[in-house]
């Protein structure tokens, strides 16, 4: 399979498990297959809960504006893309997480906004740099291990002053990379671990272990560690992108993230051409602060194109 597959198969997948799983955000365990019981038979992208058929939630929307700076730029300007998040959030978009939403908003600088959230509440390890982390993982693959992985935490620290959340996304941008290479990111989970601050390796390799299920998190999945963790479970206890993306909705919870890490590994490892076309087709981005933009399935491929030089 041609890199670039992969890397369109990780942006779109993720968009796609966002899309999917956002109308059952919340919702109780085995809803999804409860409604659509029989894969493959159409209908699942079916809206709802405040969302169109199709439209991706902050995670994607997130993801593009991040990938949008990394083009325009021309690297990572960390200023840029959290001035893009102030636009967007500013612009009053369907759903935003509440720690996102305080540093964006609580008008301290870019360099200081998370890092006083983090300070005030003593808790900032939610998924929300992890769920739009797609487009960055495909951009600083070529880049190598440590460009990647450092990339990854900057990025996450914008809006996450808790390390945890960076060492997620970094875990998760060597998955993508190690993916994007050909090789099998399970079986580099052992040495990826080994590069995670040890102030958090434990955790991680507890959720990341080959024998680990969503069942024993000892937190919501909209904490970063499950959220990873299950979209880990997802990968390696299916056999396709459809079957990972639909174990991931069916855990229930903080369905959108979850299924848009999951789709994002799944898609890489896939490729594109495995993405069903009946959840491709209606999948949309609302850009919200961006001039009424909505981007398209078209637009997400030419996006990875771009990002992967």
């Amino acid at each position: 399979m041609r890199r670039t597959e992969r890397a369109a198969g990780a942006v779109v997948g993720s968009a796609v498990g966002d899309a999917l799983g956002a109308p059952f955000e919340f919702g109780l365990p085995g809803a999804f297959s409860a409604r659509f019981p029989a894969p493959g038979a159409g209908g699942e992208m079916c809206g709802g809960g405040g969302w169109d058929p199709g439209e991706a939630t902050d995670d994607t929307q997130m993801a593009v504006m991040v990938a949008e700076s990394l083009l325009e730029r021309g690297g990572l300007d960390l200023p840029d893309i959290f001035a893009r998040f102030q636009r967007w959030a500013a612009a009053d978009p369907k759903d935003i997480g509440l720690q996102t939403e305080d540093v964006l908003t609580n008008g301290a600088p870019w360099g200081l906004a998370a890092g006083i959230h983090f300070q005030v509440n003593q808790r900032a390890a939610g998924n929300g740099s992890l769920m739009r982390a797609s487009t960055s993982a495909v951009h600083f693959a070529p880049a190598g291990r440590d460009a990647t992985m450092d990339a990854a935490r900057r990025i996450a620290a914008l809006t996450h002053g808790d390390r945890a959340a960076w060492e997620g996304t970094a875990i998760f941008h060597e998955l993508v990379r190690v993916t994007l290479e050909g090789a099998d990111p399970l079986a580099a989970l052992p040495d990826i671990l080994t590069l995670v601050h040890t102030d958090h390796r434990e955790r991680y390799a507890t959720v990341l272990a080959p024998d680990w299920h969503p069942d024993r998190a000892t937190e919501f999945n909209g904490a970063v560690w499950p959220c990873l963790g299950s979209a880990v479970w997802a990968l390696r206890t299916t056999t396709g992108f459809e079957d990972a993306v639909r174990a991931a909705v069916d855990l229930g919870g903080d369905t959108d993230t979850v299924a848009a890490v999951t789709g994002g590994l799944a898609g890489a490892y896939y490729g594109l051409d495995a993405i069903p076309a009946r959840w491709t087709r209606p999948l949309h981005v609302p850009l919200p602060g961006f001039d009424g933009r909505v981007l398209h399935l078209a637009d997400l491929i030419d996006l990875a194109q771009r990002l992967e030089g």
